[in-house]
Order: structure tokens, then sequence, then C-alpha cells
């Protein structure tokens, strides 16, 4: 028989089952808690804390998507710690990462009045945006680090692990293994990681080249063009 806890959430009773996070008891009580890192078919990691709350009894503020509810917890989603926490995540991430394919994020920027300015100099180094493939483009400019594609590409669905982290600190970034092209590495171009990415980091080839205003009939010359050569270079 399932176990199921009560707790208050910004003043409302739940009911729910134990095994719950604190995300899905939001949810479930109607209130709406902001995520970014966070996806219903990946592995919650808690990385980007934009959905942090204030649990009566504890000194720090605990991310929702991953912790469990419990019996007699109060919870409060928009306390000015709360508050102040999310807005500064979002002050930290505009500073330092371009977000103008995120318009998800972008409302949040707006939602919690977040000053983009707030940080100079907090900019990542430029990086070319890379274009090794017929199927997706790589502009890690756009990347806010948030595990989705390497996630998908592993364990949460394709187990390919044809990506993963490169670098520490500032030059951290999602790659391939060694740095190789994309078609030398075991991607199977399913298109998952272009699924759940929140910022345009990757994108479909064809998507791409319309944005920079190559005509349909020249995108498909193009894209088909290029996997005939690819083909052809894999064949013995």
């Amino acid at each position: 028989m399932e176990q199921t806890i009560t707790l208050t959430i910004d003043g409302k009773s739940v009911t729910l089952s134990e095994e719950m996070t604190l995300l899905k008891a939001a949810e479930q009580a109607g209130v709406v808690i902001p995520t970014i890192c966070f996806h219903d078919y990946t592995t919650a990691n808690a990385l980007c804390r934009i959905c942090v709350v204030e649990v009566e009894g504890l000194r720090a503020l605990q991310p929702a998507c991953v912790v469990k509810a419990s019996q007699g917890m109060q919870v409060h989603t928009q306390s000015e710690r709360v508050l102040r926490s999310r807005r500064t995540i979002l002050e930290m991430l505009a500073s330092s990462i371009d977000l103008a394919e995120a318009p998800e994020i972008q409302a949040y920027l707006h939602e919690y009045a977040a000053d983009e300015e707030r940080f100079p100099g907090a900019k990542r180094r430029e990086l070319d945006l890379i274009d090794d493939n017929p199927m997706f483009i790589r502009d890690y400019s756009q990347c806010i680090l948030c595990w989705r594609c390497v996630q998908v590409c592993a364990e949460d669905a394709q187990y390919t692990f044809a990506i993963n982290f490169s670098g520490r600190g500032f030059d951290t970034q999602i790659d391939t293994f060694f740095g190789k092209p994309m078609p030398e590495t075991s991607c199977v171009f399913c298109g998952q990681c272009l699924g759940v990415c929140p910022t345009g980091a990757l994108k479909p080839k064809r998507e791409w080249l319309l944005e920079q205003g190559t005509s349909a009939d020249e995108i498909m010359s193009l894209t088909r063009s290029e996997r005939r050569r690819r083909m052809r270079r894999s064949q013995p």
C-alpha cells in the first residue's frame, strides 16, 4: 500500500506520495516553481538552483527538484530569501551567457526583475560555432551547462555517450571526447539532445540555415549533398 504524507506549501495543505519531490508536490498544490536545468525526462541534478525553496527548520534553501517531501514540512516558495536567490542566479547567468534564444529564461529575468548587467566582466570566453555535421550545429556560447544533452545521450535515454564535459571553471563546456568532430564520435544523430536544449546551443542544421537567410532550395541542396559526401567517406 502506498504511503502518503501531508505537508504545507505556501499555506496550502497537500497530501501526496512520500516519494514525491517538493517540485512535484508544489505542482500538485497548484504552485509554480521555476526550473531551468530540470527536465521531466532527464535525471534531476539540482545544478542551476533556480528551483530553491525555503523549508522551515532548515538553514539552507533547498532545491525542490531533488529534495523529497516529508511529513509536516512547512515550505515557502516565495519568501524574500527565495526570491533574492533566484534573482541572483538569473543575474549571474545573464552576465556570463548569451540568452538571446532562451525565451523561458528571458521570461524569468523579467518576472524576477533581474539586473542583467549586475556582474560586468563575467562573460565566458567567445566560442566558435561548430558546424561539423549535416544534422545540427553547436553554439556553446549559448550553453548554460544544464547537463540535459549529456544525460539524454547517456543513461537517461540513448546510451550513446557521444558528449560530455570538458575544461574547468570558466573554460568548462560541453564537448565530444577528445574534441572529435561529431561524425567521428559514437553519435547516432537521434536528435534527442536538440529536444532538451533550453537555450539554442544545439539547433537543427536546417533551422539554423533558414535563420542565416538561406533559401529552402539551397538548404535541401546543402544538407543532402553534405550527407551524401559523409556517407561516401564512411564507406569502405
